[in-house]
């Protein structure tokens, strides 16, 4: 097993980052189980969103990525992934809830994007 890089360091900001693509991964399951007719395709929409966002995120925004981008294509996945979330809470006529969720999220991503800008940097 690979040891993380000396100057690896777990922040506040990444346990929240964690706890928010957790919640992410909830409120689209929660949303294609509530917004679809049950059995089909609610089911199919409740399992698939979540694993969909999961794969994407897996892919493309994990720190780990298979298909490491730049910045900006990063960026692209997670606005896809966190906004979705959101706008699952707007459909479920939850508005505070999604609009908390976003808040949150744009807040713990710009400090991410700002922190791996300047390990880029530096």
């Amino acid at each position: 097993m690979a040891s993380p890089p000396e100057d690896f360091r777990l922040t506040p900001n990444d346990a929240l980052r964690f706890l928010l693509e957790l919640f992410a991964l909830f409120s689209l399951g929660l949303w294609g189980f509530s917004a679809w007719p049950l059995p089909w395709p609610g089911i199919g929409f409740g399992i698939g969103m979540p694993l969909a966002a999961a794969v994407l995120w897996g892919l493309f925004r994990s720190p780990k990525a298979r298909f490491p981008l730049g910045i900006v294509g990063r960026v692209v996945v997670e606005v896809a992934v966190m906004g979705s979330a959101a706008a699952a809470w707007f459909a479920m006529d939850q508005p505070v809830v999604g609009a908390l969720f976003a808040g949150v999220a744009l807040v713990s991503g710009i400090i991410n994007a700002r922190a791996e800008l300047a390990r880029q940097a530096g």
